[in-house]
């Protein structure tokens, strides 16, 4: 199993505020392994607008990391400076991909947004807006690419489905796409009680038989039981 994970979340906002935030949550899980490897790249990070800050007042584009800096400091840079959030992760996409000793996993919430607009939309005049599409986006750069020998894994969101999209998306394998089966009952169990804990049902309803009416109905289909469990009674 790969010790140090790369979790991408909610791939369709990537400004910096939600990127550093996505630099805290790495911080969080990975600190003890970050402190162990030396960064290897030491090219100038990229600044960016910050959050609710603004542009580097001095006019200030890019910055470095000091030598002996760790992936530990590099993501803590990132989490400071909110200008070099995005700069850090894309460094930080880098970074991981030279590390051996340990095997690394990039797992890709919500991959599907990746091949679609996003939210995000440019002044073209006074009056109009051009849609900025996914690929147009730094992170999304960094890390939609499966043409590489990088341990990653992409999950295709429903509850965010951007439409159908087609089979040969670029950068990705032809033979990268894997259906899942359905559920079983003990996968189908605990993934019930994880929407009781995300109030998707009222405690009051929820019982083993109820669960599992709702399983054999959807015949275990994990969409179809999502959409289920606020009908429970």
């Amino acid at each position: 199993m790969p010790e140090l994970v790369d979790y991408v979340p909610n791939v369709q906002d990537c400004n910096e505020l939600c990127t550093s935030s996505s630099l805290q949550d790495f911080l969080k899980f990975n600190e003890t392994r970050l402190k162990q490897f030396p960064c290897q790249i030491f090219d100038p990070i990229s600044l960016g607008e910050g959050a609710g800050v603004g542009w580097m007042k001095d006019g200030t584009d890019s910055m470095a990391m000091p030598e002996g800096s760790t992936l530990y400091d590099l993501v803590d840079t990132g989490i400071k400076h909110t200008h070099a959030a995005v700069g850090v992760l894309v460094h930080l996409r880098k970074e991981l991909s030279l590390v051996k000793d340990i095997p690394v996993l990039f797992a890709i919430d919500q991959y599907n947004n990746w091949f679609t607009f996003s939210e995000y939309e440019e002044p073209v005049t006074v009056r109009s807006t051009r849609p900025i599409h996914a690929r147009e986006l730094a992170t999304v750069n960094a890390f939609r690419s499966m043409m590489n020998d990088d341990l990653m894994v992409g999950a295709f969101s429903h509850s965010t489905a951007v439409g159908k999209l087609r089979q040969h998306l670029p950068d990705v394998p032809g033979d990268a796409r894997v259906n899942l089966p359905r559920y079983m009952l003990d996968e189908a169990a605990s993934v019930c009680h994880y929407y009781l804990r995300q109030r998707l049902a009222r405690r009051e309803s929820f019982s083993e038989e109820s669960w599992k009416k709702i399983y054999y109905l959807s015949n275990g289909n994990g969409s179809e039981m999502r959409w289920l469990m606020p009908f429970m009674r």
